[in-house]
């Protein structure tokens, strides 16, 4: 099950009580203030990890509450610190604060950790009020309470090339063409419910290029607005640097203009308003082994004015998919470059 959404309430450990204490003890004498100092509460800590690709485990579980500290003790003995919750999460997940809607953390490398609510401070024995002129203290304090927060959990999937397109224009036969991946595959609208990644590797064992696709769900006409599956999958395009734009140029899919889904598409990620237009874009004419030529010349001449890369592929024959595969990963490759290039600048 994908789930990419999640809000969560989080308790950090109540600090432990301060104690008041004396020494009474033979041979002795005025022992004077023995109370130990409450333990610290354990604070809940939020962990990116590779292993985990959903917020399932959150969806179900929502409460997560610390250990308490324990209290001080007489003989100067200090209370035993609360034990730490740690929460994993998948990498790209991004924790916000559900009362005020701020950005408190984003996880966009693994192991990276954050600390989401603070346990508290112990409290004080009266050992540590004792003065020359104040020799036997009678105060001491109370721990204090463990922060807590409800948080809203975002995950948007970390992937270098984004399938992008109509319904059933074929990028979960795609994708599991060029990859191990191995989506649902039907011939209905919305087969695929839920983003698909797979990995993909070009070249030999000295140039490979390996790199993460995801297959975004169909959009249609107002995905933007909430319209078909809505904006429930259009976040998870923001991270990714390439689009591939699949364009169904056969007879099956019902829409006789390649133009006007184009244009639809394309006016769905402006009117998403994350600058998903601006990323760099390779057209892919799919479904050549079964050709409309009105269609594809129309989608020829569009790619002419528009400037965009044309790549005419069939995932049943395999037609056109290596060109595609390594064009994918040219473009990867210099975004990478540049990123790297970048660091070192920056450095």
């Amino acid at each position: 099950m994908f789930i990419d959404e999640a809000k969560i309430r989080v308790k950090a450990g109540d600090g432990g009580n301060g104690c008041m204490a004396f020494r009474r003890e033979k041979f002795i004498p005025r022992g004077g203030p023995s109370g130990g100092d409450g333990g610290k509460g354990g604070d809940v800590i939020m962990e990116s990890s590779e292993r985990h690709n959903t917020l399932v485990h959150f969806r179900f579980n929502p409460e997560h509450t610390a250990q308490r500290g324990r209290h001080g003790e007489g003989s100067n003995k200090t209370g035993r610190d609360g034990g730490d919750v740690v929460l994993k999460v998948p990498v790209g997940t991004i924790v916000y604060d559900d009362e005020t809607a701020e950005k408190v953390f984003e996880f966009s490398q693994p192991d990276q950790s954050f600390v989401i609510a603070c346990g508290g401070r112990g409290g004080r024995g009266n050992a540590r009020f004792a003065t020359s002129v104040h020799q036997a203290p009678r105060e001491h304090e109370a721990g204090r309470p463990g922060e807590e927060h409800t948080y809203r959990l975002e995950l948007k999937l970390l992937a270098d090339v984004g399938l992008v397109g109509f319904p059933n224009v074929g990028k979960s036969t795609l994708i599991s063409r060029i990859s191990a991946a191995r989506p649902k595959i039907a011939d209905y609208p919305f087969t695929t419910l839920e983003p698909n990644l797979g990995v993909v590797a070009v070249g030999d064992a000295r140039s490979e290029v390996s790199f993460v696709v995801a297959d975004i769900p169909g959009l249609i006409e107002g995905a933007h607005a909430g319209a078909g599956l809505g904006t429930q999958f259009l976040r998870h395009i923001e991270r990714t640097r390439l689009l591939v734009h699949l364009v169904d140029v056969s007879d099956s899919s019902g829409r006789p203009d390649v133009t006007k889904d184009v244009e639809v598409i394309l006016g769905e990620l402006v009117s998403f308003g994350a600058h998903l237009e601006e990323k760099p874009m390779i057209m892919a004419a799919s479904k050549i082994d079964a050709v409309n030529k009105d269609k594809l010349t129309a989608l020829k001449r569009y790619c002419k004015k528009h400037k965009l890369k044309l790549y005419e592929i069939s995932a049943v024959t395999g037609k056109g998919i290596e060109e595609l595969k390594y064009a994918m990963a040219a473009e990867v490759q210099k975004f990478r470059e540049r990123e790297l290039s970048a660091a070192v600048e920056k450095n």
